[in-house]
């Protein structure tokens, strides 16, 4: 059984966000966290938070389940554009530059390795 975790407005660049989520795509949980833990990058902050929750939601959906014992994975990571706040920059001449903050939506999906049968 596969559980959901979502961050909504996380002021990070969906670009940047996608680099770190195409790391994690695949692995299995415990080594995704120790690659998130180590990462250089900021975003890997959030990301890691996230991921630990959606090891807490499948928890709470399986259990009696050891979560050492159930080989999850990250099934399911999706980064999407959020929000953009529109802000403007002086520029020369009397000109005004827009910038714009984006930020990101993230959903993760981890699932057990081990087949539903096997399990009951």
């Amino acid at each position: 059984m596969e559980a959901v975790a979502r961050l909504r407005n996380n002021p990070t660049s969906p670009r940047k966000m996608r680099l770190l989520a195409d790391l994690i795509r695949g692995m299995d949980v415990e080594n995704a966290l120790n690659t998130l833990k180590f990462s250089t990058k900021h975003p890997s902050v959030p990301l890691e938070k996230l991921l630990l929750s959606a090891v807490a939601n499948w928890s709470v959906k399986n259990e009696g389940v050891d979560v050492a014992g159930a080989n999850l994975y990250v099934k399911i990571i999706m980064v999407d554009g959020g929000r953009m706040l529109k802000r403007m920059r002086p520029a020369p001449q009397g000109r005004a530059y827009r910038v714009r903050k984006r930020s990101n939506h993230i959903t993760i999906i981890v699932d057990s390795r081990i087949p539903e049968a096997v399990k009951a």
